[in-house]
Parts: C-alpha cells; sequence; structure tokens
C-alpha cells in the first residue's frame, strides 16, 4: 500500500528551487562530504498501466549558476564561460542489465565513491560534474531500483530499453524544465554501446517529427563500446595474443581457424572443434586470476573484503592507486536501509537486494549481434559529433576493434582524416593517442585504462570529456593548454 500513495504524491509535483522538483532532492547521504552542488533521485513512471518505473540519479555541475553564494573552485577550468550554463551529460551503463548508479556514478565519474568500511562516502576529486550536470538512469526497468509491477516486462531488448529511455527524457524534462534548452551530451561504456547511438536515433527521430520542444544533442560518447560483434570479439583474442596472455600456438589456431562473421551472443553452433578449443584453451590460459576488464590490475579477493566488512573495519587497498574492492564496498553500501531512504530509492520494497547487474532481467541475447554503424553513421550525418574512446588495459571491448571500426564507418562517410594519428597530452605526460575524421569522427585511446575508463584513470578521462563538452580537440603538445 505504501508504494501506491507514494506514487499518488508523486503526481503532485511540488517545483522546488529554479523548477526542481522538491520531493526529489536528496538532503544527504549517509556519510557523505559537504558539498556545494545538490542532488536529486527518484523514479519516472515510462509506463503507468504496467507499473514500469526508471530510478534516476541527478548531480548539478559544481559550479553551475543556479547559485553563486558558496565559493567555487576554478581549477580545473580557469578559463570557464561564466555566462554559458552548463550542459547536461546522461550516462548509461552497459550490461545489458547492469547499473548506472553503480558503475558510472558511484564507481567512475560520479561526485562520491564508497569508503573502505562500505558505511560512507569520499569525493571522487576528478567527478565529471567538474565540466557538466551528471543524469545516471537505471536502465532497462529490472536494473538496480528500476522496476516493473508487470513481471513479463523483465524479458525484453534494445528496442523497448530505447523506447522507454525517450519516455523517461521527455518525463524528466518535465520535472526539470530548465534543461530542456541545455546542450545535451549522451554517454555510456560497454553494451551502451548499444543503448546511446539506439537511443540518440530515438531522440533524432522525436526531434524531426515534433513541432515543439526537440532535444538539443550536441555531442555523443562512448567508450570501449560493443559496435559490431563479429568484429569486437576476435579482437579479445588479438589483444590477450598482442600482450603474452596466450601462447603464439593458440593466437596462429584462433586466428586461422575461427570464423567470427558467424559469432553471436548465443552458443555458437557453426564454430569447429579446433577453434572451439583454441578459445576454451585460451579463456583457461589467461584464467581467473586476471581481471579481463583490466589486465594490468590486481583481482580483490572478496573472501577479504567481506570479513573486514563484517568487523566494520577499513577494507585494505590491495592494489595501489585503484580500490578493487569498491564492487563490494558499494553494494554494501546501496543495501542499507538509510542509503535507500536518502535516495527515495526501492519505493515498492523489491523481493531482491540491489546488485550491479539485474538478476531479474532476460535480456534479448541476439540483439547484441545489431551491427551499429549504420546508427552511428546516421547520428554523424545529423552534424553529432561522435566520440569513441577506449581504454587500452581492456580485453573485453579492446581498442583494436574499435579503431578498426571507427575507419571503417569514416571511410564509409568519406571522411578525411582531420587529425592525423598520435599521442594527446594531460599534465605533460601522454594521455593516449587520438584521430579524428571529418571533424565529426573521434577515436581516443587512454592510456593505462580499463573497460571503465573514469575509474582506472579518473585525470586523463576528466580531460578527455571536459574537451569533448567544450567541443575542443585534446591537445598534441606537452604544453599546459587551457584544458588542463
Amino acid at each position: 500500500m505504501g508504494g501506491l500513495w507514494w506514487w499518488f504524491c508523486g503526481l503532485l509535483v511540488v517545483v522546488g528551487v529554479n523548477g526542481y522538483p522538491k520531493e526529489d532532492l536528496v538532503v544527504g547521504l549517509p556519510g557523505q562530504p559537504k558539498v556545494g552542488f545538490r542532488q536529486y533521485a527518484g523514479y519516472v513512471d515510462v509506463d503507468v498501466k504496467a507499473g514500469r518505473s526508471l530510478f534516476y540519479y541527478f548531480v548539478e555541475a559544481e559550479e553551475d549558476s543556479h547559485s553563486h553564494s558558496h565559493s567555487h573552485s576554478h581549477s580545473y577550468h580557469p578559463h570557464h564561460d561564466h555566462h554559458k550554463l552548463k550542459s547536461l551529460t546522461l550516462w548509461l551503463n552497459g550490461g545489458p542489465g547492469c547499473s548506472s548508479m553503480g558503475g558510472g556514478a558511484f564507481t567512475e565519474l560520479g561526485p562520491f565513491f564508497p569508503r573502505g568500511d562500505g558505511r560512507g562516502l569520499r569525493r571522487n576529486s576528478m567527478s565529471w560534474n567538474k565540466a557538466s550536470n551528471l543524469l545516471f538512469i537505471e536502465s532497462p526497468a529490472g536494473v538496480g531500483w528500476s522496476y516493473s509491477n508487470t513481471t513479463s516486462d523483465y524479458v525484453t531488448g534494445d528496442a523497448r530499453t530505447a523506447r522507454d529511455m525517450l519516455i523517461f527524457m521527455l518525463k524528466w524534462y518535465e520535472k526539470f524544465p530548465e534543461f530542456k534548452s541545455r546542450d545535451l551530451f549522451l554517454t555510456g561504456e560497454s553494451y551502451a554501446g548499444h543503448y546511446i547511438p539506439q537511443l540518440t536515433i530515438a531522440l533524432l527521430d522525436h526531434n524531426a517529427h515534433s513541432s515543439g520542444f526537440k532535444f538539443n544533442i550536441k555531442g555523443v560518447a562512448i567508450g570501449n563500446p560493443l559496435l559490431r560483434l563479429d568484429r569486437d570479439a576476435p579482437a579479445i583474442y588479438e589483444f590477450f595474443w598482442s600482450h603474452g596472455m596466450i601462447s603464439d600456438e593458440v593466437g596462429l589456431t584462433i586466428m586461422n581457424e575461427c570464423d567470427f562473421e558467424d559469432y553471436t551472443f548465443a552458443p555458437p553452433h557453426n564454430v569447429t572443434l579446433s577453434c572451439n578449443n583454441a578459445i576454451t584453451e585460451a579463456n583457461s590460459i589467461v584464467g581467473g586470476y586476471i581481471n579481463n576488464y583490466d589486465v594490468i590490475l590486481d583481482v580483490c579477493y572478496p573472501s577479504i573484503v567481506e570479513q573486514e566488512l563484517r568487523l566494520r573495519k577499513i577494507a585494505t587497498k590491495i592494489s595501489v592507486g585503484v580500490d578493487v574492492c569498491m564492487v563490494y564496498e558499494r553494494r554494501f553500501y546501496f543495501n542499507l536501509p538509510e542509503v535507500q531512504k536518502a535516495l527515495h530509492a526501492n519505493r515498492t520494497n523489491l523481493p531482491y537486494s540491489w546488485s550491479m547487474c539485474s538478476t531479474v532481467l532476460n535480456y534479448n541475447n541476439t540483439d547484441g549481434n545489431i551491427n551499429i554503424l549504420p546508427l552511428l553513421k546516421r547520428i554523424i550525418q545529423n552534424h553529432i559529433p561522435v566520440w569513441v574512446f577506449s581504454g587500452d588495459q581492456d580485453s573485453v571491448v579492446p581498442l583494436l576493434g574499435s579503431r578498426t571500426l571507427v575507419r571503417e564507418l569514416a571511410h564509409d562517410l568519406h571522411f578525411n582524416i582531420t587529425v592525423p594519428y598520435g599521442a594527446w597530452f594531460h599534465k605533460g605526460q601522454v594521455g593516449g593517442w587520438v584521430t579524428e575524421y571529418g571533424n565529426l569522427l573521434t577515436f581516443v585511446t587512454v592510456r593505462g585504462a580499463a573497460h571503465m575508463v573514469p575509474y582506472a584513470q579518473p585525470s586523463r578521462s576528466l580531460h578527455l570529456f571536459s574537451s569533448f563538452v567544450r567541443g575542443r580537440r585534446l591537445p598534441n603538445t606537452t604544453r599546459p593548454s587551457i584544458n588542463e
């Protein structure tokens, strides 16, 4: 009953400061450091009849113009244009079926990370909200705290996900009308290589048919994105081979025997025995003590962490520089009742606990085979810049596949090279390598970054993101630029 009453209350949208919905304001998260920007969280109903609702978390930009009473940090952009209101950036994690709250918001690019004891938060000094307002959505329904009261909704796929996200965006703008005219950037990683281009096309279709409101799309950026499975899959084994993780014998067998043209998300029927054996052997040589999403990172031993959490001690950092056990701390934090209450989350008291990737979703496994390049082509033909970025330590969707696909897309568009392939710099060091085609298509690697780029290389990825939202090229010299 509580859930229903909540829903009726939700209909009476109380509009707060600057036309923001007061009832979604997050007054403070448990164990949160004090900050000068506001956060909002709550639900948007995408299908009232079915009871399907998506959970969102919105973080204001650090120096946005809602109030100039508190002091602003200008450390990152000394030449920030103060007359221009900051953009809105949507971020989606992939999966399919993984949470943008757990990924983007609280492990990668949001303002806070869980502390080692799993009971509080620490500041992320490289949060992307230094450069833009950030919107994270748990999508589709069945992921994280997003839900449907119609169980059959959990059998879903790319088309429904994009449709629901279009409805979500339209309704979210009703809650936050001030953002309707702001620049909109659409970003995400991994399987969001499907989500983001498909959503962008849905928004462009809306714009084409709307005589009223139109989405002000200014750019698309996707990290280590699944674009074409039959190209992204062989790149995994090329990566293993080029990084000394499998033998020449196994690598050669895979390259010569495996026909990835017929490779699908579903179990392959027509793979030769020698190919199958070689792939099985490759996977076993790489083994379980390597994090495939970041091959240079140590793995977390969860038993140690769970023990530490139970004892409420600070979980030790096993790997230098990056907290490899953050996933366990995050899950612990999100399942604290006081955290859910503060976020206005889990309003229907779901019969399962929050987890990073959905346990209830039955996602169409043939949608993974969709070729995304024609969608990117359409987006670029609408004069929307597209950046594909790749952490170079990721073996799951490695740069080798993405780079080839971007080059082929550029060729298809008859684009010339506008920035030749070369190093870009951040703080006097190589941040990665970058190339640009036709002023609209950029491929960029992030040196030392993983599948989750901002998690492994926060400073470099903030530089990349800031350049992207400001329509700037990455610097090709070590001279400090105003980008730094």
